[in-house]
């Protein structure tokens, strides 16, 4: 059987899991969130591999850039992504990675860049199945009415994130 190596690391928005498959980040997600065994269950079925606690160069990138992100001195991330998913969770995922920092979206407006304008909760659903949190920025996408709804880091840290791009949105990075 495979490996996935994961480390756990301890963030000022809570702790996160990471984890690298064939030297590509498959998970940058909250250690604690409810949805947790459903998703590492799901990562390792379709990857079929076993989560072993094992650094690899890639997760220590991660992490770094990561810290740059949470103190405000990265805008993108210059990772390689391995998105364990249905195809339509992938073309959501891509959706998202288009969603400019700083700035916030909706799930309706997420359905229609993927031209599913009627599967907004399809969208929703493909979102909460993220498992690269902050990279594919699920955070950015909030209620039609404008209410902060559903994060795997829980709403404060959801909040806190867009607070920290909008105020960090005028910065340009290297």
């Amino acid at each position: 059987m495979q490996q996935i190596n994961i480390q756990y690391y301890k963030t000022k928005i809570g702790e996160l899991i990471l984890g690298t498959f064939d030297s590509k980040l498959c998970i940058l997600d909250f250690r604690y969130r409810k949805m947790r065994v459903i998703l590492d269950n799901k990562i390792k079925k379709n990857l079929n591999a076993e989560f072993i606690e094992h650094d690899h160069e890639i997760i220590a990138n991660a992490k770094s850039q990561l810290d740059e992100y949470l103190n405000g001195n990265r805008k993108e991330f210059d990772l390689p992504l391995l998105m364990v998913g249905t195809d339509f969770q992938r073309t959501v995922w891509n959706a998202l990675i288009k969603v400019p920092y700083g700035t916030t979206s909706t799930y309706l407006q997420l359905a229609k860049d993927t031209n599913n304008e009627k599967a907004v909760r399809a969208v929703a659903n493909a979102n909460a199945a993220n498992s690269i949190a902050i990279i594919i920025p699920c955070h950015r996408i909030i209620g039609s009415n404008g209410e902060l709804v559903g994060y795997g880091g829980g709403l404060p840290v959801k909040r806190r994130l867009i607070k920290l791009e909008q105020n960090n949105s005028a910065l340009t990075t290297d």
